[in-house]
């Protein structure tokens, strides 16, 4: 669609390595010259996809992850807005017990910052530094890495675990990933 092709284009420009893309009944096509597949299995096989980003309206989500999940992806990013809650809570549960990551719903993304991003953020709003950031509001997180900025202080990773009632991975969770983060010094939590 129209979201996932502008936020491709902006990913790709922030140096992020996209290998495919996934639309039912789109196989074939190529977009800012990254090839589409109708499945998600094929673009793990043809390219060796390792994350998935998502751009799919809600009440295909839910498919969608599973889909993703079985073809061996292990980090999935959910920026599609109004899941059913209940939704969230099969996915969540799910995903738990296949050790996949899933960051969102309504997740700006994550960025690590100078080198990719999965996501809606501008990369223009990060700079490069040692700061862990985990918000629940996309906006509010551009706003505190523009204010350590200010102070001399660069981000390493960005996630915006997302503003849902429900969502997928906790700020419990990322910090013990961020724990084991070589380039992560401090953690910043900003709540909604």
């Amino acid at each position: 669609g129209r979201a996932g092709r502008a936020q491709a284009k902006w990913m790709l420009d922030y140096g992020t390595n996209i290998v495919a893309g996934v639309t039912p009944g789109k196989g074939g096509e190529v977009v800012e010259g990254i090839p589409v597949y109708d499945t998600v299995a094929e673009a793990v096989a043809k390219q060796g996809a390792e994350a998935s980003v998502f751009f799919v309206p809600p009440p295909a989500v839910k498919d969608a992850v599973l889909q993703t999940i079985a073809a061996g992806i292990r980090l999935i990013v959910v920026v599609t807005e109004h899941i059913p809650v209940h939704d969230v809570m099969e996915i969540r549960e799910y995903a738990r017990d296949r050790e996949v990551q899933i960051i969102g719903p309504t997740s700006p993304g994550i960025i690590t910052v100078g080198e990719a991003k999965l996501g809606i953020m501008p990369g223009n709003m990060f700079t490069p530094g040692r700061i862990g950031l985990i918000s629940r509001s996309g906006t509010l997180s551009y706003e505190i890495s523009i204010d350590l900025a200010s102070a001399g202080l660069g981000q390493s990773t960005v996630v915006g675990i997302g503003a849902d009632p429900v969502v997928f991975t906790n700020m419990a969770e990322l910090l013990e990933l961020f724990e084991e983060d070589p380039s992560t010094d401090l953690v910043v939590i900003v709540g909604e």
